[in-house]
């Protein structure tokens, strides 16, 4: 029955529990906010992340998009009522209250972009352009590239104190300082595709010329085989000197090499002999464009070619834990350690142009702890170590 004394007691013991657990939830929130430190604490947390999903959006340059993104966390930096970016030629950005000044900010922000100087403009400076009456002041900072004003950032708020304006500046720094890592985000990826270049320049004249030779050599005495090698380098020279794309996969650079080898076969006939030892689990792995290739083409121009008699390459991919790692190891002439340096440093203009800009590049994606490994001697062969993370989720092949 539902007046008896028995369910009486128990829908009391299901209350108490259930309020003992809403207190427990609640204590726990409260002991975790607690957790989060003070109150200035709190603020400076709020304050970074602000700034670093904001410098998120900004990478990519001063553009509407990305600056409409950013404009919600720095408004949140400012705690104003309204904040705009602007470039040299119209607003970008507007977040907040207000969004009907938005057509005369270019005007008031006229003497900011041209002077480069921060500007408060008080409430009577910017009647509204509807019938409707605005109590704002605004701050308006120039935004700087070098010695140039590239755009401002507005802060609107009932009153413009001395803590806006300085705030407003600093933000206006703030996005300049994005700004130029963009800027040099751009000019690495301009230098590695200019050095891209510049390895395919070094490849053209000295391999196409010795296969176009080798090919010619088998049209009238073997014209199978020379069918067969005018198509291997058509794909090889496809692929070297394809449009898109920054980053390969161990598997295509491999298959690259196996081009350029059977070319080069053809020329050198059994005075390169080659070996593959590869762990399929690193066939995947993402790696520069022709970072490979180049490093067998000096195995063969500069260790075998030089060598009497038949020589040896051997290629090989292995998994180590978070790494893949690829030697590429000749047993042809080698050379002097103190010149190898000089090379790798840039000291030694035309010579082993392939070794210096795949180092170049790999120290450029990865950091310096990544650069080639060479153990070579005089007469001693030469071995080429490179190890990159098998995980890069920032590199497309």
């Amino acid at each position: 029955m539902p007046d008896s004394p028995l369910f009486t007691a128990a829908a009391i013991a299901v209350i108490v529990l259930a309020v003992a657990v809403v207190v427990g939830v609640g204590l726990k929130v409260i002991r975790s906010f607690r957790d989060l430190g003070t109150d200035a604490e709190r603020a400076t947390y709020t304050t970074l992340h602000a700034a670093s999903k904001a410098g998120q959006h900004l990478r990519g340059g001063l553009h509407p998009a990305g600056a409409a993104k950013a404009s919600k966390q720095l408004r949140i930096l400012l705690r104003c009522d309204a904040l705009a970016i602007t470039d040299t030629d119209s607003v970008l950005a507007w977040d907040g209250a207000a969004e009907d000044l938005r057509p005369t900010l270019m005007r008031l922000a006229a003497e900011v972009l041209s002077t480069g100087r921060t500007v408060v403009v008080p409430r009577a400076g910017h009647p509204a352009t509807s019938d409707h009456h605005h109590d704002f002041s605004a701050v308006i900072a120039p935004i700087r590239a070098g010695s140039k004003v590239v755009g401002s950032v507005a802060a609107l708020a009932p009153a413009a104190g001395a803590g806006l304006v300085r705030a407003t500046s600093e933000v206006a720094d703030w996005i300049a300082a994005q700004l130029e890592l963009a800027e040099l985000e751009s000019s690495r990826t301009l230098l590695m595709e200019a050095e891209v270049r510049a390895l395919r320049a070094q490849i053209s004249p000295h391999f196409i010329y010795n296969s176009l030779n080798a090919i010619a050599s088998f049209i009238n005495t073997d014209p199978a085989r020379a069918r067969e090698l005018v198509v291997e380098f058509a794909d090889f020279t496809r692929y070297s000197f394809r449009r898109h794309g920054d980053f390969t996969t161990v598997a295509e650079e491999l298959r690259c090499i196996d081009r350029y080898l059977l070319l080069e076969r053809a020329r050198f006939g059994e005075r390169v002999q080659v070996s593959l030892r590869i762990a399929p689990e690193v066939l995947s792995t993402v790696i520069p464009f022709l970072s490979l290739q180049p490093l067998v083409e000096n195995a063969v121009r500069h260790g075998l070619e030089a060598k009497e008699g038949p020589g040896h390459i051997t290629i090989c991919a292995n998994d180590s834990g978070a790494f893949a790692e690829v030697t590429i190891e000749d047993d042809g002439v080698g050379m002097d350690p103190e010149h190898l340096r000089s090379v790798l440093a840039g000291h030694t203009d035309g010579d082993h142009v392939g070794l210096r800009n795949v180092d170049a590049r790999l120290r450029q994606v990865y950091g310096d702890e990544h650069g080639l490994v060479i153990d070579t001697a005089p007469g001693e062969g030469t071995m080429i170590t490179m190890r990159v993370p098998k995980s890069q989720p920032d590199h497309d092949a």
